[in-house]
């Protein structure tokens, strides 16, 4: 289970490197936003906003295996908590019991006579 856990680790610091370099390489909305009222011209068909090119589908693709790969680390670290990390904790205390000689048997107390109990003062 900690291997798992280190490859799953790794793979997601390789893919948020991943999506932070190919969201810097993309070129922003904004900037087709001036071709769109008329000011230059747009190099696409469909419009400022242009079609879903291999960049974008990559980083969606990613930004999908970074999602299920944080829901899997963290599911693989809640159930770790659960388990005993402790020695300590594997030690099983010893009850000791106490003797039936130290406790008054009901013959002893029904050999107590009347003038041994104390009067009660009025």
């Amino acid at each position: 289970m900690e291997s798992l856990q280190t490859i799953l680790l790794v793979l997601q610091v390789l893919v948020s490197i991943s999506l932070i370099c190919l969201i810097l390489i993309q070129h922003g909305k904004g900037a087709d936003a001036g071709a769109a009222f008329g000011s230059g011209s747009s190099s696409t068909v469909f419009g400022s906003q242009g079609s879903s090119n291999f960049l974008s589908k990559t980083t969606a693709v990613l930004a999908l295996i970074f999602l299920a790969n944080s829901l899997t680390l963290a599911y693989i670290s809640t159930r770790r908590i659960n388990t005993i990390t402790s020695i300590m904790d594997q030690v099983v205390p010893e009850v000791q019991q106490t003797q039936q000689d130290e406790r008054p048997s009901i013959e002893d107390i029904q050999s107590v006579s009347d003038s041994e109990i104390p009067a009660i003062p009025e």
